[in-house]
This record gives C-alpha cells, sequence and structure tokens, in this order.
C-alpha cells in the first residue's frame, strides 16, 4: 500500500474524480446486496407455498431494474476513475520531459536514451495501472467484502460464516509471498526491457554503419542475446503471476466447500432455512470477487512499486544547473569570458585555464585550435551546460549564474557539425525556432545560408520530407538547412561551432559574407578550416586550454606560430587537392 502514499498528491489533486468514483462503488455495493437477500426470501416463499406468481414476477422486476441503475452507475465510476489514472499518465511523462529538459549533457551520460524511454513508458504504464486497477481493486474489495460479511454474519449466521473464511489466512500469507517474488522479478524485467529498448534504439541507428562493415550477423548474435535474457526475466514474473490464481482458486473451493457442507447440515437441523443457504452461497459468490481482487491487488501494487521505485531514481536526480532569476536586456549587449580555472569530473588537469575575452555586439569571433585544445568545452560553458566555479561569465554586465536560463540559452543560435534535423520538411525543420514563420522569411534564411537553391530542386521543394535526422541529405544540405534554421531565429548571438566543415570553400565563403552584411548580429565561428575565420574581427588559438595566440587573420599570419603553419598547410593541402 506504499504505493497509494507515495501518490497521495495525485490523488489530492483528482480528490472529485476518486472521491466521487468510490462514493458509487460504495451505493453499487449496496444494491447489490439486495438480490440475494430478496432471492432467499423468493425460494423460501415458494417452498412454502404462499408466493404468488404476481408477487415473484413483481420481485424478478424490482431485481432486474436495480441490476439496470448498477449497470449505468458502473459507467460513471469508470470514467471518473479510469480517467484520472490516464490523466496521470499524461502528467508523469510531461513531467519526464520538463526533467530530461532541465539536466546537462552529463545526465545523459549516465542514463541511456533506450532506458529513459523504458522508464517514460513501461514503467509509467504500470503505475497508471496502480493509479486505475489499483485503486478499484482495493476499494471494490474493501467495501465489497466488508458488507458482504457484515450481512453474511448478522443476517445469516455467524458461524457459517467463521467456517467459510477458515481458508482466508491461507490464502493471504500465500499472496503476500508471491508479492515480495513478484516486486524483485518484476524489477529486474523492467530493467531488461530498458535493456533491450537501448540496445534497439542503438541498432536503429548505427544501421549503416552495421552495413557498412559487414556486421549484421554479430549485431543480430548480440541482439538475440539480450531478446532471450529479457524472454527470460519476463518469464521469471510470469512464473510468479502464475501462483496466484491456483491458490485463489483452491482457497474459493474450499470456501464453497465448508460452507455448503455446514450449511446442509444447519437446514437439516432446522437452524437455517434452504431460503437462507440460498442467500448465503449467493452472497458467498459476491465474495468471490473481492478475494480475487486481493489477489490481483497485491499484483498490481508489487508492479506499480517496483516502476514508481525506477521512475523516483530519474526524479531524485538534481539538475545540476540550477537557473537565475535575472532577465536579461532585450538590447544586444556585450559577452565577457572570465575562465580561472574549469576541469571535468575527475580530472585534475584543468580543460580551460586563463581564457579571458570580451566579444562586442555585432562583432566576428573566431576560436581554432588543435584537437583537445578546449573549443567544445569553451561552448558548452557559454551555454552553460556546465557550471563554471572559478571565474565569470556575463552578458552585459549581468553574470551567467544570475541569468534566467532560459534567457540566457535564448540569445544564442548554435550550429552543430552534426546537426539535427527532424523527420519533417525542409520548411518545418527550418521554422522549428519561429513556427509562425512565413514562407518568405524561410526562404530568406535559406538564401542566406545559401540552400535556397539545393531545395528548390527538389519536386516538392520546402514540402520535401527529409527522413529521420536528415538521411535523404548530404552532409552540406544538412548543415547548411541548420544554418538557415539558426539565422530565422534571429539570436542576438550565432555560434557556428565546425557548421562549415562539409561544405565547399566557395560556398564557404558565400555564406561568411552574408552574415558579415548582417552587423548587428555577434558570431562565434568555431573552425578547423581557418579559412572560415578570415574575415573574424579577432581570432583565438586555444592550445591546452590556454589562449595561445590572439589577433585578427592577418595578425596571426605575421605572428608565424601555430595558425600561421596551419593556414599555410591547408593552403598547400587545398591546392594539391584542386591540382589532381
Amino acid at each position: 500500500m506504499q504505493i497509494f502514499w507515495q501518490l497521495r498528491w495525485y490523488f489530492r489533486q483528482q480528490w472529485r474524480r476518486y472521491g466521487g468514483a468510490i462514493l458509487i462503488l460504495v451505493l453499487v455495493s449496496l444494491f447489490e446486496l439486495l438480490p440475494p437477500r430478496a432471492i432467499g426470501w423468493i425460494v423460501d416463499g415458494v417452498v412454502a407455498g404462499d408466493l404468488s406468481l404476481s408477487a415473484m414476477l413483481g420481485w424478478l422486476a424490482a431485481i432486474a431494474a436495480l441490476w439496470f441503475v448498477v449497470y449505468f452507475l458502473r459507467i460513471i465510476w469508470r470514467v471518473w476513475l479510469f480517467g484520472a489514472a490516464a490523466e496521470l499518465g499524461t502528467v508523469l511523462r510531461n513531467r519526464l520531459y520538463r526533467h530530461f529538459s532541465s539536466h546537462p549533457p552529463v545526465f545523459f551520460e549516465r542514463y541511456k536514451t533506450g532506458d529513459l524511454m523504458a522508464r517514460s513508458t513501461n514503467d509509467v504504464n504500470a503505475v497508471v495501472m496502480t493509479a486505475g486497477e489499483g485503486v478499484l481493486t482495493a476499494a471494490d474489495s474493501l467495501i465489497m467484502g466488508i458488507a458482504v460479511l457484515f450481512v453474511m454474519t448478522t443476517m445469516l449466521s455467524w458461524e457459517l460464516t467463521i467456517l467459510a473464511l477458515l481458508p482466508m489466512p491461507l490464502m493471504a500469507l500465500a499472496v503476500f509471498r508471491f508479492g515480495r517474488q513478484l516486486h524483485s522479478c518484476f524489477s529486474e524485467s523492467q530493467a531488461a526491457f530498458s535493456d533491450l529498448t537501448d540496445k534497439t534504439q542503438e541498432s536503429l541507428n548505427g544501421v549503416r554503419m552495421i552495413r557498412a562493415f559487414g556486421l549484421e550477423q554479430r549485431q543480430q548474435a548480440d541482439f538475440d542475446e539480450v531478446v532471450e535474457y529479457v524472454g527470460e526475466k519476463n518469464l521469471a514474473v510470469e512464473k510468479v503471476d502464475a501462483k496466484f490464481d491456483p491458490v485463489i482458486q483452491l482457497a474459493i473451493g474450499m470456501s464453497f466447500f465448508l460452507s455448503i457442507a455446514g450449511g446442509g447440515y444447519m437446514v437439516s437441523q432446522g437452524r437455517l432455512t434452504l431460503g437462507d443457504l440460498t442467500a448465503f452461497t449467493l452472497y458467498q459468490g459476491l465474495m468471490i470477487w473481492p478475494m480475487l481482487a486481493m489477489a490481483w491487488l497485491f499484483n498490481i501494487l508489487e508492479r506499480g512499486s517496483a516502476a514508481w521505485k525506477r521512475l523516483q531514481q530519474i526524479f531524485d536526480v538534481a539538475p545540476e544547473i540550477i537557473s537565475g532569476d535575472e532577465a536579461l536586456k532585450a538590447m544586444q549587449q556585450a559577452l565577457q569570458v572570465d575562465i580561472e580555472a574549469f576541469s571535468w569530473n575527475g580530472l585534475t588537469q584543468p580543460a580551460l585555464s586563463c581564457v579571458n575575452f570580451t566579444l562586442q555586439a555585432g562583432q566576428m569571433l573566431g576560436i581554432a585550435g588543435p584537437i583537445g585544445s578546449g573549443k567544445s568545452t569553451l561552448l558548452a560553458l557559454l551555454l552553460r551546460q556546465h557550471e563554471l566555479t572559478q571565474g565569470c561569465i556575463s552578458y552585459g554586465g549581468i553574470s551567467i549564474t544570475q541569468a534566467d536560463l532560459n534567457h540566457w540559452r535564448s540569445r544564442f543560435a548554435v550550429v552543430s557539425q552534426s546537426p539535427f534535423l527532424f523527420s519533417r520538411s525542409i520548411a518545418d525543420n527550418i521554422a522549428l525556432g519561429r513556427p509562425d514563420a512565413s514562407m518568405e522569411q524561410i526562404r530568406k534564411a535559406a538564401r542566406a545560408a545559401c540552400i535556397d537553391g539545393d531545395i528548390m530542386q527538389f519536386p516538392e521543394g520546402y514540402d520535401t520530407l527529409i527522413g529521420e535526422k536528415g538521411i535523404t541529405l548530404s552532409g552540406g544540405q544538412k548543415q547548411r538547412i541548420s544554418i538557415a534554421r539558426a539565422l530565422l531565429l534571429d539570436a542576438e548571438i550565432l555560434v557556428l561551432d565546425d557548421a562549415l566543415s562539409a561544405v565547399d570553400g566557395k560556398t564557404e565563403h558565400k555564406i561568411l559574407a552574408n552574415l558579415r552584411r548582417q552587423r548587428q548580429q555577434t558570431v562565434i565561428v568555431i573552425a578547423h578550416r581557418l579559412t572560415a575565420l578570415e574575415q573574424a574581427d579577432n581570432i583565438l588559438v586555444l592550445q591546452h586550454g590556454r589562449i595561445d595566440e590572439r589577433g585578427d587573420h592577418q595578425a596571426l599570419l605575421r605572428a608565424g606560430s601555430w595558425y600561421a603553419e596551419m593556414f599555410r598547410y591547408q593552403q598547400l593541402e587545398q591546392a594539391i587537392e584542386g591540382a589532381k
């Protein structure tokens, strides 16, 4: 019953639905107590010969009318109860999504995508069943069971009632023991399902690589192993689940045997009438559902408890990044960065140290450096995907820790080297940040990103569906669509994280020239191909997490250090490739 206590917050929110449903359940239980007693009177009247045909038909008509009323009352409480339970699923999934969205990337390194999907589907469904079927079985079995026992004890025979209840303690003990086993097995089954979901997601995402390396058979063998493991865990759950029904059926059979045997003896002794015994057996028939419901209740509660525990593990992970409450000014401001030191968790060597610069509104900043020099780390800190403890980053004089997180990130539009596109039309992908944008605004952004001509060559133009993750497009087309999406957003700071690596030099020059003409937008360009930085107002060259060089393109070429050497090498490489 602990799961009910854990869900009390939702029961308080929906107290009208749950309270109304339980109230109707009480009425239904009371109404269902009347037919067995009436049938007992009819039997006694028929045996005594003092019941007329019209009276018997009247009694039967009244019983039929009562069942008709019960039928409609059952519809009402089902709509209220199961409607509230279904809404719990919506609440939990929305809460999970908001929780996922509030976490930095390190959270998704700890929990795999398949695991999070399994918790958002199977585990939520198990909790929803607890809030629906669980509440029903708990309330209905208790209300009906207590009411029937009261009638059987006070109006018929308390001795026969005790005799009929003798098998119940043994059934309760067995059900409790099986419930504990089910909790453990169901937890393992859900964890195995998480592994299966994650394996499926990885296999589908990497299907092109698997085929390219000829790993189909090996991948199939690995997948078969995971599926077999999940099957074993599910079978373990079903084995425990299968123990419930035989125990309950045996207890019900023993209860009926004892009541009929004892009741027959009491009728022969004149201590009970035949009508009373008939009514008693009918009431005992009403007790079958509470007995089955109690066993089913244990089953549901153990499943729900195991699922809620898995969900609570996610909810208990507090976001590492806590938003401030200060709103940023509407006008463009200067971005000031002063990073004393930043280290990844578990590492003593700083990933960044002594990195400081000021980026004025409308300027273009270039960032270069070898692999592992700290470029991606710097971008993660600018977007506050990780917390900076030694140093300060501010925008318009407002510190990143004091600023409202949504306001801060809304100032940036980021295009990564490997952009993500949705399985929707090209127009929908470009208008992702501004779904109300007109087609002319979408095309203007596409022209600035030098992708409009490519799009118009497709048979359906901007209405072309691009497939999952843009599988139907080339790398350069995906990057340019992502750039158009960022330009349409019209954020104050545009960040191109090696976002021009898949386009040719001529297209790269055109895109950067278009960005340069938009002097109102601040641009940060992170690039390995240094021609992308030629138009930057200032260039930072990172080495081992530190700023090794600083200046514009011409100044860095005159300095003759890493930047100049790498630029000449890339120029030579381009000339050799052009001569082939």
